[in-house]
């Protein structure tokens, strides 16, 4: 049972985000089942775990850093890391909205943890998250956000931080349960609102956290007739919507924004502009998903680009799911389209961005497969690929984790991937062909340091091969050769080249000369990866 705290520190931050995950993860099937507005579309439980998932990350990392030293992180870090987790992770219409609640709550709460600043906190998060829905709808997680905030207001004025929160968490759940007086398609699906929903299991989570004790849990499940929204009856409301979801980040000045604000605002609905200080995150439902895009690059630098097609996700839920299915991580958008081609569902790996293991159980679902091999791709993932395959196995998914460390280990395992045969022999050859692949990348050296190879400086192209420095040189061309000079002493049939979005073709050109004359009997094949960190990987098998 975590600690009960006067004020809300790094470390109750810390279990807030902890229990709050934790709570949406167990609630999050309940609420996708009850998710019939804007879009009846089954994923905002998904959605919500999602962003506080990514939330929690950004904390976890404060702490990290301060693992070496004797003193915790200052509250306003972790505070602020919470609502910029949040932030660049928020996925759809209620995790965008939530993202902005904890911005307005972060704001307030750097300040002082203290019961008076909680309640300034709760009602700036309130405002905050009207202001940037265009066109707010009473109801919603909007209702249940200023209810809390009110409530927190009317405790007494001697009420401790446990106090005021208790009186917010029981004036949203009380709002929470008025939603469907207030919204019609609510009121005739008999169920309160989703989002509103997962706000209430957020705040259960800081009272838990604060109080060092659980509140009684609240969520209402759907009746059976609403149940099949996450399965084979999903639809949108009957007198239609926007076709596609687009949601991305964005970098740009206020006044950009609110030209942005007023364009998107022409082009559909269910507009939420979340954000500040530069960085935005954009959610809108429309019809012309490349405009809405497109609006974004007039207003600045948009990426992290989703755009969510809602048919299609409705198709997928009324056929049935297929046998087997591969989903991989990749690091560039090249390989992206290249597996997708294959017949494998993606997971694209940003840099500095590591997917979270709620990514990789989306990735599952989508896949719609009742047997999924999971190929990772990078050994830092193992643990998160791993945590991501056994909450799968626990939806009825069989799933099996081929640990490849390498984005050219999961090209071999799924060029060998049948099918057609057994799970268990198909997982057994795609891991022997992973395994028989040794992998290199060429990186460049961002400051002077010590490596296995010696002394590195700035600039330097280094020749890492199976994840250690093994070349130190001057050029990529120069530095690719040797490398591939010391992964093919060992032997090898076959060479994979995959090119960064910034190399030549030429490059790879040079490279499969090379090869061709100085080993006869090597093959080499060669692969655009896109935008990725490394300008060359290498395989060879």
């Amino acid at each position: 049972m975590p600690q009960s705290h006067d004020v809300l520190d790094a470390v109750a931050v810390r279990t807030w985000c902890s229990l709050a995950l934790e709570a949406l993860g167990r609630e999050r099937a309940a609420i996708d089942a009850i998710n019939v507005y804007p879009v009846a579309d089954g994923d905002t439980g998904t959605n919500l775990y999602l962003t506080v998932e990514s939330a929690t990350a950004a904390v976890e990392a404060v702490f990290a850093a301060h693992e070496t030293g004797s003193t915790l992180p200052a509250p306003a870090d972790a505070v602020r890391a919470m609502a910029h987790g949040a932030l660049i992770g928020a996925r759809g219409n209620s995790g965008t909205i939530l993202a902005q609640l904890l911005r307005g709550m972060a704001g307030v709460l750097a300040e002082a943890g203290d019961a008076p600043h909680l309640r300034a906190a709760l009602a700036e998060a309130a405002a905050a998250a009207r202001k940037a829905v265009a066109h707010p709808v009473e109801g919603t997680v909007l209702t249940v956000a200023t209810a809390a905030a009110e409530a927190a207001g009317a405790a007494s004025a001697g009420a401790g931080l446990g106090d005021v929160l208790d009186a917010a968490y029981k004036g949203a759940v009380a709002a929470l349960a008025a939603t469907p007086g207030q919204l019609a398609v609510l009121g005739r699906a008999g169920v309160v609102d989703a989002g509103g929903q997962g706000l209430v299991a957020v705040l259960g989570a800081l009272l838990e956290a604060v109080c060092g004790r659980a509140p009684e849990r609240s969520v209402r499940p759907a009746p059976p007739d609403v149940l099949p929204l996450t399965g084979e009856c999903a639809e949108t409301d009957p007198a239609g919507g926007p076709a596609f979801e687009v949601i991305y980040l964005l970098e740009a000045t206020d006044d950009a924004v609110a030209r942005l604000r007023s364009r998107l605002d022409d082009l559909g609905d269910s507009l939420v502009v979340v954000g500040g200080d530069g960085l935005w995150n954009v959610h809108v439902h429309v019809d012309d998903a490349g405009a809405a895009v497109e609006a974004g690059v007039e207003a600045g630098r948009p990426y992290r680009i989703r755009i969510t097609h809602f048919a299609a996700g409705r198709v997928r839920a009324h056929r049935e799911p297929a046998q087997r299915a591969v989903v991989l991580v990749v690091p560039g958008d090249g390989l992206s389209g290249l597996c997708t081609e294959a017949g494998a569902t993606t997971v694209l790996a940003r840099p500095g961005e590591p997917p979270a293991s709620g990514e990789l159980v989306d990735a599952i679902r989508r896949a719609h497969a009742r047997e999924v091999v999971l190929l990772p791709n990078d050994a830092q993932l193992r643990h998160t690929a791993a945590a991501a395959a056994e909450q799968a196995r626990t939806e009825g998914i069989r799933v099996a984790l081929v640990p490849t460390r390498a984005a050219v280990q999961g090209i071999a395992a799924l060029a060998v991937h049948e099918p057609g045969r057994g799970f268990d022999e198909d997982v057994v050859a795609m891991t022997a062909a992973a395994g028989a692949t040794r992998y290199a990348e060429l990186a460049v050296a961002e400051h002077q340091s010590w490596t296995m190879a010696g002394i590195c400086q700035a600039g330097d192209i280094l020749g890492l091969i199976d994840g250690d420095v093994a070349v130190i040189g001057e050029d990529v061309p120069g530095t690719a050769r040797t490398v591939l000079d010391r992964m093919l002493s060992a032997g090898g049939e076959l060479v994979t080249l995959v090119l960064g979005e910034d190399v030549p073709d030429t490059l790879a050109d040079a490279l499969s000369a090379y090869v061709r004359e100085g080993y006869l009997a090597v093959d080499t094949v060669v692969y655009r990866g896109g935008h990725q960190t490394a300008p060359l990987l290498i395989g060879v098998e």
